[in-house]
């Protein structure tokens, strides 16, 4: 099959070095659909994804959607157009990718979640994701023992169109609002974005100067307010992430931020080509379609055994 005009020009205009492996198509080909590979979570997705795929024998082609639910319609109409086997997508928002999904169940390619949910059932095979209400239980629980149970904190929240930043927002307040010596003094989003995160971390300093902590629905955020407190001078404000990013990682060695929590992205997107797989070949999984991968907290402990989101033996 060759490689459609349309197809060429989107690949072309995302610069993504070898977006499309084998020989135009030669071989059933999977479309990985993910956010910005600037984010290394997303990139440790589309590389773990894209890895098992072309040991299971299958061409890949590796798409980004940048968070624009638009820009995701049009990569389904591309993938479909270039008769892909299956997609393996991190979505656009929750309500907003329902309709893509849908649209490639019905040309008959189905579609496999990891990390993000949609809100309808049905129209996915699989919806793989992280425990994150789980995780975030666990980092909130190092973050109250590292606060020693008492101060103000300040909470980083990602996109609103995000199932995940909701549920792991709710995660962290059923945990510390136990205690009542933790006082929650700024709740603002910071879009997931480390630059947005700096910025926003800058104002909450200027507003709130004895602020003692900041947990963070993401890594990148952690790192944009890390950066920020530390260019204010203040190491001695506390700040838990979560994702189990190597940069997290490697600030946790150095005595910079203290814990994140892990979510394994790699082996995720890896489950879900193999459910794929098994779906092209047999029509089904022999699975639910909602599954829950649960989260490991990182701190100084096992920082060192982490990489791109795995935990070594």
């Amino acid at each position: 099959m060759k490689l459609t005009k349309r197809l060429l020009m989107s690949v072309v205009a995302l610069g993504i070095a070898g977006a499309v492996s084998g020989t135009a198509f030669a071989a059933d080909t999977i479309a990985i659909i993910t956010p910005s590979h600037d984010n290394p979570f997303f990139k440790a997705e589309a590389d773990g994804a894209a890895a098992k795929a072309k040991e299971l024998g299958y061409a890949t082609m590796v798409l980004v959607h940048d968070d624009d639910a638009n820009k995701q319609n049009e990569l389904f109409d591309n993938a479909i157009a270039a008769g892909v086997k299956a997609i393996i997508l991190d979505n656009a928002g929750a309500d907003a990718s329902v309709a893509a999904v849908k649209k490639a169940k019905d040309k008959g390619i189905p579609s496999f979640l990891i990390d993000r949910e949609i809100t309808t059932t049905g129209v996915a095979v699989s919806q793989i994701v992280s425990n994150n209400y789980q995780g975030a239980q666990l980092g909130a629980e190092e973050f109250v023992k590292l606060m020693g149970e008492k101060g103000n904190y300040a909470e980083l929240v990602g996109k609103e169109s995000d199932t995940n930043a909701g549920i792991r927002s709710q995660g962290y307040h059923d945990v510390i609002d136990q205690y009542s010596d933790l006082k929650s003094v700024a709740k603002q989003t910071a879009n997931w974005s480390q630059t947005e995160a700096y910025t926003v971390m800058e104002s909450i300093l200027q507003a709130h100067p004895d602020i003692k902590g900041v947990i963070s629905g993401n890594d990148t955020m952690a790192m944009g307010a890390y950066a920020a407190l530390e260019a204010a001078g203040r190491k001695d404000v506390i700040v838990v992430g979560f994702d189990g990013s190597n940069d997290v990682r490697d600030s946790i060695k150095k005595g910079g931020i203290k814990a994140t929590v892990l979510q394994p992205a790699y082996q995720q997107a890896q489950n879900a080509v193999v459910q794929a797989d098994k779906f092209i070949k047999t029509g089904k999984t022999g699975l639910e379609e909602k599954q829950l991968m649960d989260c490991i907290l990182i701190n100084a402990a096992n920082a060192s055994k982490l990489e791109t989101f795995a935990l070594k033996p």
